[in-house]
């Protein structure tokens, strides 16, 4: 089976690779794999048996011919451009979120076009980031997008792309909302969710943190695990289980921030108040600190999984960070 993965060095995407290379059978009960994995940079010692990499963008003519040489049976589109940053760069952010995701669903319905391959399953990892402001509380999982950046834009317009293709029979797509996958490297800060990782980086490690949300902020959180495992459900599950805007929100573990802060102190025994102080920005709070309870009834339905609670998700996120260095982070403290 032959599987693609844009933004395979990113933390969603390295994630997923090592989850593929360790449960092939994960997509769909495949049990032999070659991974296509396209970023910008590969990291050390990228290579291994079964694995090409292709260093450069999703929308390099190189890749597409590949791909239509090649054709693949999955493709999972992780790579972006920030919402941070798309809204500093504008330009940057169509030509990368939007015109360049064109370009590849154009080379992988190629092939199904001249009908010398089936079309390929694509999971399309969008963003809570369609609705902009949310509201009501609770929120259904037909609640209409309505961004307020242009990253939110780029995405739903994607998912539109998509459920055309497939309408069309040239993609077999599938997009999934996520919310704050946490918690990302301390180096990714293009993202206005950041803090919800930052929470996890700073605690754990106990340094100094100022967190730009309030602690009564409600956020929507997954945790990579729980990620991945609605990532391969997405690419597994049979076409005929898709609703036709081939979309769905995801269940997600609405907690405040307090919450969350109070359960990552009490499992790693650090003192909050030396850690952690509030200085609430208006901007980021209206974003990403105000999303209520969400009711995804047919996305359950279909398997996918939420935290299902603030300290299932605080446990698992632990878990998953690199260990820290005691001695530095009494320094920092």
């Amino acid at each position: 089976m032959h599987t693609v993965v844009t933004g395979a060095g990113g933390f969603v995407g390295a994630a997923l690779v090592q989850r593929l290379h360790a449960q092939p059978q994960g997509l769909g009960g495949a049990k032999a794999l070659r991974l296509t994995l396209v970023d910008r940079t590969a990291p050390t010692g990228a290579q291994a048996p079964g694995v090409r990499w292709h260093v450069g963008s999703f929308a390099d003519p190189a890749l597409l011919q590949a791909l239509h040489n090649d054709p693949p049976d999955c493709v999972f589109h992780l790579a972006s451009v920030s919402g941070a940053l798309a809204e500093r760069e504008p330009a940057l952010g169509v030509q990368a979120n939007l015109l360049d995701a064109v370009a590849l669903l154009e080379g992988l319905a190629g092939p199904v076009r001249e009908k010398i391959a089936s079309a390929p399953r694509l999971v399309f990892a969008s963003s809570v980031a369609v609705y902009g402001e949310v509201g009501p509380d609770p929120m259904t999982e037909d609640h209409p997008p309505q961004p307020t950046l242009s990253y939110g834009t780029h995405k739903w317009a994607t998912e539109l792309l998509l459920a055309d293709y497939s309408r069309r029979g040239e993609l077999d797509a599938c997009s999934l909302r996520l919310p704050g996958v946490v918690a990302r490297p301390v180096s990714e800060s293009g993202h206005g969710s950041a803090f919800m990782s930052q929470i996890f980086h700073a605690l754990s490690a106990g340094r100094p943190y100022v967190c730009p949300v309030s602690p009564q902020a409600t956020a929507w959180w997954m945790s990579l695990e729980r990620c991945l495992d609605n990532l391969l459900l997405g690419a597994s599950l049979p076409a005929s289980a898709m609703p036709a805007s081939r979309c769905w929100q995801l269940p997600v573990l609405q907690a405040s921030v307090d919450a969350v802060v109070k359960a990552v102190a009490q499992r790693t025994g650090r003192d909050i108040t030396t850690c952690l102080r509030y200085a609430p920005d208006a901007r980021t709070e209206a974003l990403f600190g105000r999303q209520p309870a969400v009711h995804a009834a047919s996305a359950q339905a279909a398997g996918f999984v939420d935290d299902e609670s603030v300290q299932a998700l605080v446990a698992r996120v632990l878990a998953s960070l690199p260990p820290v260095d005691s001695a530095a982070g009494a320094r920092a403290a």
